[in-house]
């Protein structure tokens, strides 16, 4: 199994693809499948849910993310204002990898599902 982690320049990080839902979007896996396409550059097929993740942002707002697996069919990174490097890693790569706890648990939750 790989991983796709983005980094974030505005926030120096690596993080899992993530976003806000938006009016147009129909849907949480809508969202998901229209981030991943914004930020990774990949059109891709919807797989299972994860468990979601809460934590406080840095404004101390209460957020909830949700996450599912994916396959990708088609696209390609390239550079953007979101997200300015993409790495296809390991589970354990993306432990280390990655900023947020949340994320990690993420990344453990898929491992067992699709192991």
């Amino acid at each position: 199994m790989e991983i796709v982690v983005v980094h974030r320049p505005h926030r120096q990080d690596w993080s899992l693809p993530k976003g806000k839902l938006e009016r147009a979007d129909a849907s949480m896996a809508a969202c998901a499948l229209r981030e991943v396409h914004e930020e990774a550059g990949f059109q891709c097929a919807l797989g299972e849910e994860l468990p979601p993740t809460a934590y406080e942002d840095h404004k101390g707002q209460a957020k909830e993310v949700r996450y599912w697996t994916m396959t990708v069919v088609g696209g390609a990174f390239a550079p953007n204002d979101e997200v300015d490097e993409l790495r296809w890693v390991t589970p354990g790569e993306a432990m280390e990898l990655l900023h947020y706890a949340t994320e990690r648990v993420t990344v453990l939750a898929a491992l067992e599902r699709l192991s």
